[in-house]
């Protein structure tokens, strides 16, 4: 586990200013580990900060399009997704859909985004293809969410090169750590040859029970290992979130009051208050950087 850590550690922030300027900040839900919470935590954190008066786009980058029906957009063969940007060329702007939720909206996915993995491979410069996409509309936003499937394959890859940031959420039990590794071995690699500034936005702990030991344990073994670059907050195990889903509904808008939405609306401050801090760390540096050169 001390490897892991490690690793983890070594990615450090990357820098919200490209030329100066401040960009919507792009950040990769991944952990090739199923069942961690993943689309959950896109879709809640998603919602979350745009209740904070964020303005947020979410883009379904797995073909089984489970963030798609969560934020409320039933199966629909007619409807454009990301497949159609990624490999038929059409314009992502096209492909926005507004959400129920004022201030986020997403580009859905459907079960064609599976063919991408296959035709993406025969394209020049394919690991760049989303972050060529995600380009054109970052600027709109103050954060992208991009759920990733649970695999490290080409779309993922996809992800991890156009985020700013990872966000790895991982399930409070014993076999928490399985697959980590080799998702931390993968973004190393992605930071040598194709993306130097992907960070780790934070580690979260998910489907914690309060009431067992092991939840408790594992909880505590993760943070002395990881330390900081483990959220404070901790996603509940919750009833409520899990049927969410099912109403086409963020947790904050199917029960506002359950513990699942609690702890989503204090992770999105936390992103929220990273966030500023980079941006008021990276402003204090261009100000040095400004006094130096009209010192010389």
């Amino acid at each position: 586990m001390k490897h892991v850590a490690r690793k983890c550690a070594t990615l450090v922030e990357s820098t919200l200013c490209r030329g100066g300027r401040v960009l919507g900040r792009v950040i990769a839900i991944a952990n090739q580990k199923g069942g961690v919470g993943k689309t959950t935590t896109a879709v809640n954190l998603a919602a979350s900060l745009a209740v904070a008066e964020k303005t947020v786009l979410a883009i379904d980058c797995d073909p089984q399009g489970n963030t798609t029906v969560a934020l409320g957009f039933p199966k629909n063969p007619a409807r454009r997704t990301l497949y159609h940007s990624l490999i038929l060329g059409e314009p992502i702007q096209r492909i926005v859909l507004k959400t129920q939720v004022e201030g986020l909206e997403l580009i859905p996915s459907d079960k064609n985004l599976v063919g991408a993995t296959v035709e993406l491979v025969g394209k020049q410069n394919r690991e760049y293809c989303l972050r060529n996409l995600a380009t054109e509309v970052r600027n709109n936003y103050n954060f992208v969410i991009l759920d990733c499937p649970p695999a490290l394959d080409l779309l993922t890859l996809n992800a991890l090169v156009a985020a700013d940031a990872v966000l790895v959420p991982i399930q409070c039990e014993y076999l928490a750590l399985e697959g980590v590794s080799e998702l931390l071995d993968t973004l190393m690699r992605i930071r040598r040859t194709l993306n130097p500034d992907l960070a780790i936005e934070g580690i979260l702990l998910t489907m914690y029970d309060e009431r067992t030991t092991l939840s408790r344990q594992v909880a505590a073994d993760l943070r002395s290992f990881f330390g900081a670059q483990v959220f404070e907050t901790v996603i509940p195990r919750n009833v409520r979130l899990a049927e969410a889903p099912s109403h086409g509904k963020p947790i904050l808008f199917y029960d506002i009051h359950s513990k699942g939405a609690e702890a989503y609306i204090q992770l999105a401050k936390e992103v929220i208050t990273n966030d500023q801090k980079r941006a008021g760390e990276g402003a204090e540096r261009a100000d040095s950087g400004a006094r130096a050169a009209t010192a010389g």
